[in-house]
């Protein structure tokens, strides 16, 4: 199995980024991996990148959801990329 990289691209004052940053803590923690969190605010490239979707869920660098995260379908990603 290999570890995949977790990112949550967030910006300030953002309450669905509030919502994205439990849902991947928890499926990280359930799958005994760690996360990173990226902030736009910090960040011209991503700021420009994402826009209006933060938050995003990159997994090994893929975007895979914004918004509003969808739990079950980051756990099936997760485990996925797991795999390999």
């Amino acid at each position: 199995m290999r570890t995949p990289e977790i990112v949550l691209v967030t910006r300030r004052e953002c309450h669905l980024c509030e919502a994205a940053r439990e849902v991947v803590a928890r499926v990280a923690a359930d799958a005994g991996l760690g996360w990173t969190e990226r902030q736009t605010d910090d960040d011209a490239d991503l700021a420009e990148r994402f826009a209006e979707e933060v938050p995003v869920v990159l997994v090994d660098g893929v975007q895979r959801d914004f918004w509003r995260i969808d739990e079950a379908r980051l756990r099936r990603t997760v485990a996925a990329a797991a795999q390999g």
